[in-house]
This record gives structure tokens, C-alpha cells and sequence, in this order.
């Protein structure tokens, strides 16, 4: 059994990858599962001939299995779903870029692209799986058993350094802390951001309550009062770092996080007009936009192939010894490709 979806590629998206068309169209135009399928998942679904292709009104569908196929206007693809099937976590040999590890707690960078636990849609090969891998049995039992260890997330896209707990009393201590969003003045988390045009002002705060969107389950919206149902709060501070063309093409932008909800940054960015390059679910078209830019940034933000965020900073007090903590990731380079090319602008 499963869960079946129908689209008619439009002239907006023709041109597009079918692996990347079907991982945005499922994750912000379908009532998809409950968690966006991953382009490693649409992958499998295209080699198990779970993905029809009807090229024109009334030809016979037939099974797509390039993931590199360039969809057209017109064509219906139809895709199936199966079931997720639950199961505990197991460890998967997933390489760990680890920048600090004892006995309670450990600090990664984590990959664009690599989900951090199992959820339907991303059954394995998660960051849960490869901690599992990496301690053995000492996960086991923290923070329940699907997200062993996990205090807090980022986005499946988004890179950047996150901690993970190894003892109950790590996790307790650490959760006690994200839930506390800085106040206390032991959190600091910052995220270097790429987005459309400059800020007005160019450094300001963001304070908009985040709900689930009415009109979209799988998006977050900001929404005017923290009364609407499931608000919450959300405030996001920003500060312009550098911009490129007169009028201003894309801004450089680093976000200090008060809250931490899903999705909060690229919500609230969006909300004041300033979306991030390559967000496929809040960017939008970003084609006219993207046409401005010269062909090497042009190139440059195809390959990016997500959403241009990344978490540079994480600091936080040591539950067990008190010590001050404080972790900074570099850029990865396929950001740092795009705006070594904006520099050209």
C-alpha cells in the first residue's frame, strides 16, 4: 500500500531536473507525508518504478527512472508512495565531521543534504543512523528512541555545526538550554545567509510568530498574533554583511536566532521580502531574480542546489562541567563558490 500523486509539469517548471522537479513539487505543491522526500528517496522511487510518465493527452504512461531527465510542459507524472514501514534506527557507516567529542556530549558539522533522524520519507541514512554507528550503545534510550541524543535540528539543506547528547544528563542539560533560546545567556547560535536584494534596514529584528500555514501544511508562516492556533513565538535578528549590485542583487546576511522554530530564518526573511537563494519551498520563482545575476553566479547558484544557509556558530555552557563552549564551521564551499562569483557582479 501507498500513497499516490499526480502532477502536469507546467511551462514555469519545464526544463527542470525530474529528481529535483519531484522533490519540490511533493514537498510545496502536494499534501505529501509528513516529512519532504529526500532526492536520494525520489531517486529509489525512479529505480523501482514507482514514478509514471504520461508524455501527451492519451498516450500510454510508462515508467521514468533518469533522475537527470529534463521535464517538459504538458507531461503528467504520476508518483507512488509506498507506505514507510516503522523501525528502529540502526547505525550506518556515515562519515562524522566531528569538532569535539567526550564522554556526554558530541559536536558535528553537519552536511546540506543529510536529514537529522528518521521520519517518513527518510526511513535511514541520518545523521541519528551515523551517531549510532559512531557510539554504539550509549545512544541508547536518550531523548526517545527514534532521535536518540537530539536536543535540536536543522533543516535537511541546511549545513552547519550542531551538538548531540551521549549521557541523560548531557541531554537534559543541553535540552534545558535550546529550550531557554539564549536567555539565560548560555546559547548563542548564528547562521550565515545568502538572500535576494538588502535589507531595509540592513540590520533590524524579525519578531513574527510562526504557525503552520493554512494554506500549505508542509510550509511555516509568520501570522500576526501569537493567539492564532499552534503560534509560536519566533524572533530572528539580522545584520547586512555586504551586498552586490547598485540596486542591490543579494545580500550577505548573518541571523542571530532568539527562538528556534522550524524553518524560522528562511520564514522570517521571506516574510520582510528577502527570501534565500535556492529555498525551493519560500524562494518562490527565482527566475527573473536569477537572470540579473552574471553567468558564473547564475551557474554557481544552480549547483548550490539549496537553500543558501549555514549555521557558523554554536556556543553553549558544558552541561556537566559548566565550561563556555563555542564551535564555528566555515562556509562550505558550495556557498563560498557563490559568493566568490558574486563578487563579480
Amino acid at each position: 500500500m501507498g500513497t499516490r500523486y499526480g502532477f502536469t509539469v507546467t511551462g514555469e517548471d519545464a526544463g527542470a531536473r525530474l529528481d529535483k522537479y519531484l522533490t519540490t513539487t511533493l514537498a510545496g505543491k502536494a499534501k505529501a507525508p509528513d516529512a519532504p522526500l529526500s532526492r536520494a528517496r525520489i531517486r529509489q522511487l525512479l529505480e523501482t518504478g514507482q514514478v509514471l510518465l504520461t508524455a501527451k493527452p492519451g498516450a500510454a504512461p510508462k515508467p521514468a527512472t533518469d533522475p537527470a531527465y529534463k521535464v517538459r510542459e504538458g507531461e503528467h507524472i504520476v508518483v507512488t508512495v509506498p507506505a514507510p514501514r516503522p523501525a528502529e534506527p540502526v547505525g550506518q557507516e556515515i562519515p562524522l565531521d566531528i569538532l569535539y567529542e567526550d564522554a556526554d556530549l558530541i559536536v558535528i558539522v553537519k552536511p546540506a543534504g543529510l536529514v537529522v533522524h528518521p521520519a517518513p520519507g527518510n526511513p535511514d541514512m541520518t545523521l541519528v543512523n551515523a551517531l549510532i554507528a559512531h557510539c554504539g550503545d550509549q545512544l541508547s534510550g536518550i531523548g526517545g528512541e527514534k532521535r536518540p541524543g537530539i536536543v535540536h535540528r536543522l533543516d535537511k539543506e541546511t549545513s552547519g555545526v550542531m551538538v548531540v547528547a551521549k549521557s541523560d544528563r548531557a541531554h537534559q542539560g543541553l535540552a534545558a538550554q535550546f529550550a531557554a533560546h539564549g536567555r539565560d545567556g548560555k546559547l548563542e547560535r548564528a547562521y550565515t545567509a545568502l538572500v535576494w536584494s538588502r535589507p531595509e534596514p540592513t540590520s533590524g529584528t524579525v519578531d513574527a510568530p510562526i504557525a503552520r500555514s493554512t494554506q500549505n501544511r508542509r510550509k511555516m508562516a509568520t501570522v500576526r498574533s501569537s493567539a492564532a492556533s499552534g503560534a509560536r513565538e519566533a524572533i530572528t535578528h539580522y545584520k547586512t554583511l555586504k551586498s552586490w549590485g547598485e540596486p542591490p542583487l543579494v545580500s550577505l546576511v548573518t541571523c542571530h536566532l532568539e527562538t528556534g522554530r522550524t524553518h524560522q530564518i528562511r520564514v522570517h526573511m521571506t516574510s520582510i521580502g528577502h527570501p534565500l537563494l535556492g529555498d525551493p519551498v519560500y524562494g518562490g520563482s527565482q527566475k527573473t531574480r536569477k537572470v540579473k545575476l552574471p553567468p558564473e553566479a547564475q551557474q554557481a547558484l544552480e549547483s548550490l542546489d539549496r537553500q543558501a544557509l549555514h549555521a557558523h556558530l554554536l556556543a553553549f555552557e558544558h552541561p556537566v562541567s559548566h565550561e563556555k563552549m563555542r564551535f564555528e564551521a566555515p562556509i562550505p564551499n558550495d556557498i563560498k563558490s557563490l559568493i566568490d562569483s558574486l563578487e563579480l557582479v
